[in-house]
């Protein structure tokens, strides 16, 4: 025997095992699916709608108007009805038990030596203030075509008449038998009773059958014997709501009893149900429209978000090749601003990373060439015969390491530039207070020049010219422009400078009196390491001066740009060139 037990409880377990492993895996199956169906912003919209339909059905399943209104009207019912009958009663059902009725007409066929006595009727009214016999056809005829149960108590609150036990001539009475199984209702019986109890209980007491000489334990009985109607709502142990009403019987206002109507166990419920399932209905079909919507709702914004993020993941792998970012713009919403964003964030980093690319091009070429004759005269020098041929050739050595050491200090500025424009923060810059200072700098040094300086201001003396920006590197544009204008202008000359508001601008403008700037190169002298100066000796300049003056007025989304200042006509009729005219303009507030 514990050999065979032994093999059942082992059977069990692997039979338990063999249905468990089916269930994980259609889990498993199921998880997988889901997460492939929907995104997590996808689940999170389904999510929060359902739940907020979900929050709306329950509080109208937990707090039913209809209900309480359900309940308010069948007991307005129940006491309409209560009072036509207890009327009713009173009329038929009652009789006087403090006298004798005696027919006069009688008295006058009495013969010799016969009495006369109180009739059965009269004397059934000795015992009971409410004829049982007159009042239960009357109380079965009212009560029969509703689904109401009716009681009558007596003064005392003892039961005489109860609906449920009256029965007319010919009827079959029929008593239920207990089930074969009396054992605990099953789980999902228990669990509606609990569901039930639950939404209907609230403050709600509970129903309990007293006794046929118990009829003051019902509160609504005990009032009424006073005179008073009530009513009383209750739930039995199955969770059903019983709503019962007590109405006096009076015969010349004086209380021979109380009937006591009450609703039948599932009645109410039956009806709160119903209406419960209509709701659950609509409740299932706005399930269905909410998921429809929120999936079209998350489609439009997962799909464009999960396109934009794969775009950007492909951005980061693949730096050497442009990858085009998906265009929401026209949607006029926050994806459209997002792609907007991306776009250009994008553009900007290829095109950084497209300038870095020439920049380095560019400085291995500036780097090589005086490199190339620094080397060059290296070797040579070994090789010198005489003292000029070796004096000459350190002459070169030197030049070539001074231009180096330029280019090099030349690149280090301008590689940081960026970098320190996105670190500092913006402060206003008075550019009258900015351009006074350098005026006077540059007149007090003249840096090697005999050019002088004037500045000028248009507008009232209220005009205001401060911009937000950086004030070092704006004074390094300023610098660098009128270093270049004295460095073109004939000794004795003069650059001036005049600074004007132009509606929403502030501009700058730098004249000189040099030679002016050739056609094909007033764009070019802004490139890097570009430069001409036939009046300097060759390796003089680096070439980054204008390059980076535009570098930090683009970074303040300013402009510059060169032109030519017209002169006289010559003797051909051809305007000639009076100097070099530099304009930088900057946005103001």
């Amino acid at each position: 025997m514990p050999s065979l037990a032994a093999d059942g409880v082992g059977g069990d377990d692997a039979q338990r095992r063999g249905w468990q492993r089916p269930l994980d895996w259609l889990r498993r199956t199921g998880r997988f699916l889901f997460a492939l169906s929907f995104s997590s912003l996808t689940r999170r919209i389904v999510s929060l709608n359902l739940a907020g339909l979900i929050a709306l059905v329950a509080s109208i399943l937990y707090l039913s108007q209809f209900r309480a209104g359900l309940i308010d009207a069948r007991a307005e019912n129940l006491l309409s009805t209560g009072e036509v009958i207890a009327r009713a009663i009173a009329a038929t059902g009652t009789t006087e038990n403090n006298g004798l009725t005696i027919d006069p007409e009688r008295l006058l066929d009495l013969k010799p030596g016969e009495t006369f006595g109180p009739s059965d009727d009269a004397l059934s009214g000795l015992d009971f203030p409410i004829n049982p016999e007159r009042v239960a056809p009357v109380l079965r005829g009212l009560i029969s075509p509703t689904k109401t149960r009716a009681r009558i108590y007596d003064r005392d609150g003892v039961l005489i008449l109860d609906s449920r036990s009256l029965y007319g001539k010919g009827d079959v009475l029929r008593f239920e038998l207990a089930p074969p199984s009396t054992g605990s209702p099953g789980i999902a019986e228990r669990a509606m009773i609990a569901i039930r109890t639950w939404l209907n209980r609230g403050d709600l007491p509970l129903y309990r059958e007293l006794g046929p000489e118990n009829g003051k334990g019902y509160s609504e009985v005990a009032r009424a014997l006073d005179g008073v109607k009530g009513s009383m709502v209750r739930v039995n142990d199955r969770g059903e709501v019983i709503v019962s009403v007590a109405v006096p019987v009076q015969h010349f206002r004086a209380v021979n009893g109380v009937l006591l109507l009450s609703t039948q166990g599932g009645d109410i419920d039956n009806m709160v149900t119903a209406e419960r399932l209509a709701i659950l209905k609509i409740f299932g079909v706005a399930c269905v429209v909410m998921i429809v919507l929120s999936l079209l709702l998350a489609g439009t914004i997962a799909g464009p978000v999960r396109r934009l993020a794969d775009s950007a993941e492909r951005v980061r792998r693949r730096i050497r090749t442009r990858v085009e970012i998906p265009d929401f713009t026209r949607r006029r919403d926050e994806i459209g601003h997002l792609s907007g964003a991306l776009r250009d964030m994008t553009d900007a980093l290829y095109n950084r990373i497209e300038a870095i690319e020439m920049f380095a091009a560019d400085v291995a070429h500036e780097l090589k060439n005086p490199l190339t004759s620094l080397r060059s005269a290296v070797e040579t020098l070994p090789l010198a015969r005489n003292e000029n041929s070796r004096a000459r050739l350190l002459a070169v050595i030197e030049h070539d390491v001074k231009r180096l050491d330029r280019l090099i200090s030349d690149i280090s500025d301008a590689s940081r530039l960026d970098a320190e424009l996105q670190r500092q923060d913006v402060a206003p810059v008075d550019f009258r207070r900015l351009l006074t200072t350098l005026t006077s700098v540059a007149n007090e040094t003249r840096l090697g020049h005999d050019v002088a300086v004037e500045t000028r201001f248009e507008g009232s003396a209220r005009d205001s010219f401060s911009i937000p920006g950086h004030d070092s590197r704006l004074g390094q544009v300023i610098s660098n422009l009128l270093v270049n204008a004295q460095s073109f202008s004939q000794p004795g000359g003069k650059v001036r400078v005049v600074c004007r508001r132009v509606r929403s601008e502030i501009e700058i403008v730098i004249d000189d009196d040099g030679p002016g700037i050739r056609a094909d190169a007033l764009e070019k002298i802004f490139e890097r390491f570009y430069t001409d100066r036939p009046h300097q000796g060759f390796g003089q300049n680096s070439g980054l001066g204008l390059s980076i003056s535009k570098q930090i007025i683009e970074a303040h989304r300013g402009r510059i740009w060169a032109e030519n200042r017209p002169g006289p006509l010559d003797a051909d009729g051809e305007p000639t060139i009076a100097g070099a005219r530099f304009v930088v303009r900057l946005p103001a507030p």
